[in-house]
């Protein structure tokens, strides 16, 4: 049965007993942070935080469109990391890296700047690469 009035409640969320208090889902909720600034720089961050896997910086950076398609030119080889082939795209890249990368119809060599937590608009990227070329 759902209620009309009152806090609204997921339909998977286990109802709370009259001792509980609120379910486990909004109190789950209420603990999740607000994103702050999407792009970190490497003067901002922390020394556990200042690397990223080449395939989700490849994802930010708009190199290619899909994450799967940055995976894949990373096992593929396609990918260099301060001169030296990648073969896996877990492979982690920090700032002031320098990666190659073999695209269709050109080679793009880049200074790694920054790393980004999310994927945003285009305008975002050029704070996460220095183009070399």
């Amino acid at each position: 049965m759902i209620r009309k009035s009152g806090p609204r409640v997921p339909v998977f969320a286990k109802p709370a007993s009259a001792g509980e208090g609120r379910s486990e889902a909004i109190m789950l909720n209420q603990n999740r942070r607000a994103p702050t600034d999407s792009i970190r720089s490497d003067q901002d961050l922390p020394a556990d935080l200042e690397r990223q896997r080449i395939d989700r910086w490849l994802w930010h950076a708009r190199l290619v469109r899909t994450r799967g398609a940055a995976a894949a030119l990373a096992g593929a080889g396609y990918v260099r990391i301060n001169g030296a082939r990648i073969d896996a795209p877990g492979r982690t890249v920090r700032a002031g890296d320098v990666i190659t990368v073999a695209l269709d119809r050109r080679v793009r060599v880049l200074k790694v700047r920054g790393f980004a937590d999310r994927r945003g608009p285009a305008g975002t990227v050029s704070s996460l690469y220095e183009d070399l070329e």
